[in-house]
C-alpha cells in the first residue's frame, strides 16, 4: 500500500521505517527542511536502536523518502497518518494545535477518499474533531474515514515493539476502512482489535496510565521496605510471578519520566475532570512519582551534606536507557537539583549527552566521555539511568578516583553486600 506519514519524531519515523520495511511505499513529511534533509541524506535527528539502519536499508531500497510537501505525500497515498507532537499545556491538558493543523492541511490538498489515521496520543473525541476539521476545509468535498490507530512503542525498543506488536488498535466510525488497515497490519501477524474511536483513544491513555501506576506502586513499597529492612527487588520478584500481575514496570527507581507516562497521566486526568470524574487514583500516582525524587535527593543531601563546590558525578542524562530523549528526565531534574545547591558536575551518558546539553546550563557541568573517568576528584557518583553498561563500570578504578567513595544508585544496578565489600558508602531504592 502506499502511505504517508506526517511527522517525523519518534513515533513517526519509527511507524514509516517499519511499513517500508514490511514493503509498503512510505513519504515521510516534516515542515522541518533540515530534518528533512538530514533523512534524506540517511542520517537520524533522533537515537533509537536498529532505527538508522532501517532508514537507510528503505530510502536506498526506494520504499521510503520524505519531503517537506504535504500535497506530495497526501497526493498519492491510500492512508495518511497523523504523527504530530501533543505537548501538554499548563493545566495538564493536550495541545492540539498541530493536530488541527495538519488535519486542515490534509483538507487542502486531499482529492479523493483517503484514511485519515490519528497515530499521536490524543484526548478522547479528537478523532471527531479531527473529522469535523477535515469536512470543514476540505474544498473537494470527496469522502474520507478518520481511524484512531494508537502506538504503544517504547523509546529504546520502538523498532522491535512496531514490528512485533501485543496487539493492534483499530477504532472506526464505519467499516469502510477496516479491511484496509488489516491489510496493512497483515505482515506483523498480531491480534486485531477493531472498536469504535472514542473507547480506541481511551485504550492509550489507559494503559500508559495504567503502567505509570506499576511504576508508582513499586515506588511506594520501596519505601516500605528501606523502614522495615526488605528487599523491594526480591518482593517484586515475588509479587510479580503471579501471571495477574507480572514483573514488568515492578523496579523501584528515581521515577518515570519521558515524554509518554508523566504527559499521558496529566492528559487522563483533566480529560476524566471534562468528563465529571474525579481521578484520584492517579492524582496519587504523579504525587508519589514527585516523592520518590525528593526522598532520593534527601538521601544525598543527608549524607554529602553540605553540597556546595562539591564534586557530583552523574552516570546517566536520558530519562531511560537506549534512547537519547532527555524530555522530562528523572535524571536532568537531579542535575538541576543539584546544581541549584551549588555542586560542580561530571556527567556521562552513552547517546544524550549532545540533547543534554540543550537543557543543563553551560557553567557548572563538565561532559565526561569514558564512564569510568566520571568519578575523578568526586565527593559522590550518582546512578541516574538504567544504561546496561553502567553495570561493567570499573569500581575499583571509581573507588581509587573519588574523594570519598560515595555511590547513590537511582536505580539499582549494584548489589548491596559487593559494594560494601568493596568499600562503598552504598545507597539505594528500598534495599
Amino acid at each position: 500500500m502506499k502511505l504517508a506519514v506526517i511527522g517525523t519524531g519518534y513515533v513517526g519515523l519509527v511507524t514509516g521505517t517499519c511499513f517500508a520495511e514490511v514493503g509498503h511505499t512510505v513519504i515521510c513529511v516534516d515542515c522541518d527542511a533540515r530534518k528533512v534533509e538530514m533523512l534524506q541524506k540517511g542520517g537520524i535527528p533522533i537515537y533509537e536502536p536498529g532505527l538508522e539502519e532501517l532508514v537507510q536499508k528503505n530510502v536506498a531500497a526506494g520504499r521510503l523518502g520524505f519531503t517537506t510537501s504535504t500535497r506530495d505525500g497526501v497526493e498519492n497515498a491510500d492512508v495518511v497518518f497523523i504523527a504530530v507532537p501533543t505537548p501538554p499545556q499548563p493545566d495538564g491538558s493536550v495541545d492540539l494545535s498541530f493536530m488541527e493543523g495538519v488535519a486542515r492541511d490534509i483538507a487542502a490538498v486531499m482529492t479523493s477518499y483517503k484514511i485519515v489515521v490519528d497515530k499521536s496520543t490524543v484526548p478522547v473525541k479528537t478523532g471527531e474533531k479531527v473529522a469535523e476539521t477535515i469536512r470543514r476545509y476540505c474544498k473537494a468535498k470527496v469522502e474520507f474515514d478518520v481511524v484512531s490507530n494508537p502506538e504503544f512503542l517504547r523509546e529504546g525498543s520502538a523498532v522491535s515493539d512496531f514490528l512485533k506488536p501485543d496487539r493492534v488498535v483499530i477504532g472506526v466510525r464505519t467499516q469502510r476502512p477496516v479491511a484496509a488497515m488489516k491489510e496493512l497490519y497483515a505482515p506483523f501477524n498480531a491480534p486485531v482489535v477493531v472498536t469504535d474511536i472514542n473507547s480506541a483513544e481511551l485504550i492509550k491513555h489507559a494503559a500508559n496510565s495504567f503502567l505509570a501506576l506499576k511504576i508508582s506502586y513499586i515506588n511506594a513499597i520501596s519505601v516500605i521496605c528501606e523502614a522495615s529492612g526488605a528487599n523491594v527487588q526480591e518482593v517484586a520478584s515475588g509479587i510479580g510471578m503471579d501471571a495477574r500481575i507480572g514483573r514488568q514496570f515492578f523496579d523501584a527507581s528515581l521515577g518515570f519520566g519521558g515524554s509518554c507516562f508523566p504527559k499521558d497521566l496529566s492528559a487522563f486526568v483533566k480529560i476524566a475532570e471534562q468528563l465529571g470524574y474525579d481521578f484520584g487514583l492517579l492524582k496519587e500516582v504523579q504525587r508519589i512519582n514527585a516523592l520518590q525524587m525528593d526522598r532520593f535527593f534527601k538521601k544525598i543531601l543527608e549524607t554529602v551534606w553540605v553540597l556546595k563546590d562539591k564534586k557530583i558525578g552523574v552516570l546517566g542524562l536520558a530519562f531511560k536507557q537506549n534512547t537519547d530523549d532527555v524530555r522530562m528526565s528523572p535524571a536532568i531534574d537531579l542535575c538541576h537539583r543539584l546544581l541549584k545547591e551549588g555542586a560542580l558536575l561530571r556527567v556521562h551518558d552513552p547517546k544524550a549527552m549532545d540533547k543534554a546539553r540543550t537543557v543543563l546550563p553551560p557553567s557548572g557541568v563538565t561532559y565526561i566521555d569514558d564512564m569510568n573517568e566520571v568519578a575523578e576528584g568526586c565527593d559522590a557518583l550518582v546512578v541516574a539511568t538504567e544504561w546496561n553498561q553502567f553495570k561493567s563500570l570499573d569500581l575499583d578504578r571509581v573507588r581509587k578516583a573519588m574523594t570519598h567513595p560515595i555511590l547513590f544508585d537511582g536505580r539499582n544496578l549494584f548489589d548491596p553486600r559487593e559494594m560494601e565489600q568493596l568499600g562503598f558508602i552504598y545507597k539505594s531504592i528500598g534495599r
